[in-house]
């Protein structure tokens, strides 16, 4: 059974109309100012989910420092634990780029070991999965299947390495998203006709540009790293994530007006 409903009001009302913007610090920043910087700019800019590294002293700085939800990432089960008594509302095994740089790859089987165990640990707690985009399309989808029937509550897919653009301008930022909108709407094709009413969180490579794409492709949210957490002065953060906010508004206009 689905724990969507343990989540904050706020994040299932965004689930609901599908336009959640959960901004990423990284998996492995736990440089407490560029934390602290990142969690201001998307409180301000009015995302409505924060996405930090597993660990209790940065969710503290995170709920002190804006008024979002907490998501924390990790691929450690235990690490989860401290996180959640400190006030994360969403655990997250994912935001695997980190590890892609090492050549370190994560495969279906090694995913749902990782999940399993942080389900005995923590059976009623809403937990995400990214689903990684190193497996071809159908294995993605495989996978994505056998987390929901694991007790995972939201699929997240992913682009990373593979989202090189190859062009400038926007063309490269289409180029760029493809990886995660292609996993999201096979993902979503298959959750269809299977019934299976899970949200899907479309990450990496997306762009104001592409945010309205993740949703007609089947997303209920969005999420987005480096996009945000590159710039260098909260300013700048603020408008890429109102930017961001207002085109997953603008595009369930244009749904409803379809």
């Amino acid at each position: 059974m689905s724990l969507i409903n343990l989540l904050p009001q706020k994040i299932k009302e965004e689930l609901r109309s599908k336009s959640l913007l959960k901004v990423i610090s990284g998996l492995n920043n736990f440089d407490v100012q560029s934390v602290k910087i990142i969690v201001e700019a998307a409180s301000l800019g009015g995302a409505d989910l924060v996405d930090i590294a597993c660990k209790p002293e940065l969710v503290d700085l995170a709920l002190k420092n804006s008024t979002l939800p907490v998501c924390v990432s990790s691929v450690v089960p235990r690490s989860f634990q401290d996180c959640v008594k400190a006030g994360a509302s969403l655990i997250e095994i994912g935001n695997y780029d980190t590890f892609y740089e090492k050549g370190i790859h994560f495969s279906d089987k090694k995913v749902l070991n990782i999940t399993k165990e942080t389900r005995d640990l923590l059976p009623n707690f809403p937990l995400s999965v990214t689903v990684p985009h190193t497996m071809p399309i159908d294995k993605q989808v495989d996978l994505a299947v056998k987390l929901v029937e694991e007790g995972v509550d939201i699929i997240q897919t992913e682009g990373g390495i593979s989202s090189t653009p190859y062009s400038p301008g926007i063309q490269g930022f289409f180029e760029k998203s493809v990886p995660t909108l292609a996993a999201t709407y096979a993902i979503h094709q298959e959750f269809k006709k299977q019934s299976l009413n899970i949200p899907i969180m479309s990450a990496s490579g997306l762009s104001q540009v592409t945010c309205p794409l993740a949703i007609s492709s089947g997303a209920s949210a969005v999420g987005v790293g480096s996009v945000v957490n590159k710039l260098d002065n909260l300013i700048s953060m603020i408008a890429v994530v109102r930017g961001l906010k207002e085109s997953l508004k603008n595009s369930i206009i244009g749904e409803k007006i379809s």
